[in-house]
């Protein structure tokens, strides 16, 4: 069975999304679909609006077939990072390709930036470097060292969020010599940071989950926007656990570990450099929400996503010794959930997978997946309704979930 991979988060499952999975295999050929998505907590430092076993099922049952956990070492990364670990997934999985999406919608434009990146890497190294000294964060160096190289030719816009991981991605299956065949599809409509709604079906993540925490934000306001699916899906967990998880609900956890822990300790934490500790540590003494605190430790040098994943890590008492500093191949396959289809792939290859399937957490694998589990006993924090029904006990006793 020929399998196409997708790398995803799903916070939550859209029309887009569901638009990527049909054009995914039109594109590739593909007879099943194999996604590998974030977990709790996703690549810009945020809870996810629901847990991952419900994104998992909100997936399966709009056109994924199998869904394996992208482990919290990589999804809560830099670009770079996210990617190797989310191809290495795919490549492990046995998928042929990997169709990911993108504002540039042209994949020969990719491969002509990676080879001019490669060709001038000297001074784009350089580049990156000059900016990074001049106080810019890292993905507004690494822009700007990219537009000061005045690359000509269709190129890729790599100030665009989907171009930067989709970049990435050719660029980790380049390095692990994968035998993926890659393919891009255009965004439609919505552009990923997108606030507002901006057509009569198709919507952004971002905005999906403004209305649902607007002053009214009841789901019905989003039916438009995504599969009937996704929609029953939300109002089921709404009514499970009494609400969606967002940063604010861990505001209180995260000042209680600021305010207990010692600068040095604040250091050894991942993501967490020298000297930004003491302003963590002020902030947190002064802001008396999530957003206030993020306002006071925000600089030119620190981008918004960066600080927020350095919260995360505290939140998850994550250090830098339990994170890998370059990019690196993952070591098992979490399987979340999969579809008849999936199940019949998953028979019929199973011998030829190249990592651990893991379906089940037991004594043995828990060593393996101990950051994961931690970040999701930390994710049933957020929500009284969510410890209250023990999602905070669901990584050892939810089986994958199957849709048929």
């Amino acid at each position: 069975m020929n399998a196409t991979g997708v790398i995803v988060e799903y916070n939550p499952f859209h029309n887009g999304h569901a638009f990527h999975l049909e054009q995914a295999k039109e594109f590739s050929g593909a007879e099943t679909i194999i996604a590998v998505m974030s977990g709790n907590f996703l690549q810009r430092g945020e809870p996810a609006l629901v847990s991952k076993w419900k994104r998992a099922e909100m997936a399966l049952r709009a056109g994924a077939d199998i869904v394996f956990e992208l482990p919290y070492q990589f999804a809560v990364q830099q670009a770079d990072i996210f990617a190797s670990g989310a191809v290495s997934i795919l490549e492990a999985a046995g998928c042929r390709s990997l169709c990911f999406g993108s504002e540039s919608g042209n994949m020969e434009s990719f491969h002509q930036t990676l080879s001019f990146l490669e060709e001038h890497n000297a001074d784009y190294q350089e580049k990156v470097r000059v900016h990074l000294d001049a106080g810019f964060s890292y993905p507004k160096a690494t822009s700007m060292a990219f537009l000061d190289l005045n690359p000509q030719g269709e190129l890729v816009d790599l100030s665009k969020p989907n171009n930067i991981l989709g970049f990435q991605y050719l660029k980790s299956a380049r390095r692990q010599n994968s035998s993926m065949e890659l393919f891009t599809i255009a965004r439609k409509s919505a552009g990923y940071h997108d606030e507002q709604f901006a057509s009569d079906s198709i919507a952004s993540a971002t905005s999906i989950r403004k209305a649902l925490f607007s002053e009214n934000g009841e789901i019905e306001c989003i039916r438009q926007y995504v599969p009937e699916t996704t929609y029953q899906g939300l109002l089921h967990y709404k009514k499970e656990f009494g609400g969606f998880h967002q940063w604010e609900q861990y505001w209180p956890f995260l000042k209680f570990r600021l305010v207990h822990l010692q600068p040095e300790k604040l250091r050894g934490i991942y993501e967490m450099e020298e000297g930004l500790e003491h302003r963590f540590l002020s902030a947190a003494l002064q802001a008396e929400s999530f957003q206030q605190f993020m306002e006071k430790i925000k600089t030119k040098r620190y981008t918004w996503t960066r600080l927020q994943r350095a919260c995360v890590h505290i939140l998850t008492n994550t250090e830098k010794s339990e994170m890998p500093n370059k990019p690196l191949k993952a070591k098992y396959l979490h399987l979340l959930g999969m579809s008849k289809n999936g199940r019949k792939y998953l028979n019929r290859h199973k011998s030829d997978l190249k990592l651990p399937l893991i379906s089940r957490i037991s004594s043995h694998n828990a060593q393996k997946l101990h950051l994961d589990i931690k970040a999701s006993r930390v994710y049933a924090m957020g929500i009284e309704g969510a410890r209250d029904q023990n999602l905070m006990q669901k990584e050892f006793n939810q089986p994958p979930i199957m849709v048929d």
